[in-house]
């Protein structure tokens, strides 16, 4: 084995190993504000709907994870190397490259618009802004000239720290303020629908489709209580994807995916909605032997307790792609295709353009290992390789085919 060789196998190990980091440390304790909101709910309304708790512990205003004020935390909290969670576009700007050949040619599918308004949910730090930006001016896109990004996050700080980032690379004459004016584009959301807040369900023995919520036990503490369900629309939507839960099967129901895709799309009068997220069509999805997919994440800590450490971790649940695509499809927006992350990664050249980089003066040896050993994690189906991509068009000819996947419809 040679030195390289030797190299980019640490970079390879040290990356598949990324979630055992801090795997002992101890958790923080919860917020004090929001164990007292929740248990002041929970006093006057009884027994919180676990979507609502995890509503709070997410996105409350003061001290939610993904707020403003959850982030001031230090550099422990939210998504990036060292804290929580990492995703493909924090890993490499590679993603980000592949991604605007992608949206290169639905700007193309639409005959070249003069404005072409992609707006992203979810924006986070800006690492898939930048990587947009930076790989349409890396190729000399024509598209560059006619992009216009719209960042939207629940954290005004994430969008000045996205500002900051993309003004560094000069392109943040690309940003505009977010706006609800009809034009065409792209919506992007990328690991965004999987912290959406979900319903816990149960399976009864009658049939019935039980909740579990969130209580005040004995000694004031948090715990889950199981109970018949707070809205029937949980039970509708599994009827409406046939799905039947055993006695006791475990599971978790998004209907915010409903409403999120009908206002993301809103103001897209022609183009596309990208989703990008890890999940399972609902016959898979809730197979009895899978069970419960919400998990908690803490320094790339994986754990099962979503009531500790509340406002100070992550919680997350897999996706139910056919309601994605049912509410898609309710919002107006035909199929376009439907990949694996490393399917479509793969199809964008990401190869190639990992080649290229060996030729570029600016970049040395460690940095390709880097972007290699960040490759080799994307295209891995144990990590987020085996990803979904879904792709959704209004107004797309359907004898365009937009580059990522084989075939459309």
């Amino acid at each position: 084995m040679t030195d390289d060789q030797a190299a980019i196998r640490r970079i390879e190990v040290g990356l598949r190993r990324v979630s055992e980091l801090d795997s002992g440390a101890p958790l923080p304790e919860s917020d004090p504000r929001l164990t007292s909101q929740i248990a002041e709910e929970i006093r006057a309304n009884g027994p919180m709907p676990f979507a609502r708790f995890m509503e709070i512990a997410l996105y409350d205003p003061q001290a939610g994870y993904y707020t403003s004020a959850g982030l001031a935390r230090g550099p422990v909290a939210g998504p990036g190397r060292g804290a929580d969670f990492l995703t493909a576009p924090e890993s490499h700007p590679i993603f980000g490259w592949a991604v605007a050949r992608h949206l290169e040619s639905a700007w193309e599918a639409l005959d070249r618009p003069v404005r072409f308004v992609v707006r992203e949910h979810g924006a986070g730090s800006g690492a898939l802004a930048a990587g947009i930006l930076g790989g349409l001016r890396r190729a000399g896109s024509e598209l560059l000239g006619a992009i216009r990004y719209q960042a939207l996050d629940v954290a005004p700080s994430r969008l000045q720290a996205l500002r900051e980032r993309v003004d560094e690379l000069g392109l943040a004459d690309h940003l505009e303020p977010p706006d609800e004016t009809p034009e065409a584009g792209a919506v992007l959301a990328n690991e965004l629908l999987d912290a959406l807040p979900v319903h816990r369900i149960e399976g009864g023995r009658d049939g019935r489709v039980l909740e579990r919520f969130v209580e005040l036990g004995d000694g004031g503490q948090l715990q889950e209580v199981v109970a018949a369900a707070s809205t029937p629309a949980l039970a509708e939507r599994l009827d409406l994807e046939g799905v039947q839960l055993e006695p006791g099967q475990q599971a978790e129901i998004c209907l915010a995916i409903d409403g999120w895709i009908e206002r993301a799309t809103k103001p897209l009068a022609r183009g596309e909605l990208l989703v990008i997220d890890y999940g399972y069509p609902a016959g898979d999805l809730y197979r009895p032997e899978r069970g419960s997919t919400l998990r908690a994440y803490h320094r790339h800590r994986v754990h099962e307790n979503p009531l500790v450490a509340i406002g100070r971790q992550d919680l997350t649940a897999h996706v139910d792609l056919t309601a994605v695509e049912r509410a898609a499809a309710a919002a107006g927006l035909q199929p376009i295709g439907r990949s694996r992350q490393a399917d479509f990664l793969a199809a964008l050249g990401a190869g190639e353009l990992l080649v290229a980089l060996q030729s570029d003066p600016a970049i040395d040896l460690a940095a390709y290992l880097d972007a290699r050993a960040s490759l080799v994690r994307m295209l891995d189906p144990r990590v987020t390789g085996g990803f979904a991509v879904l792709a959704f068009g209004r107004g797309i000819p359907s004898d365009r085919g937009l580059r990522g996947f084989p075939t459309t419809g």
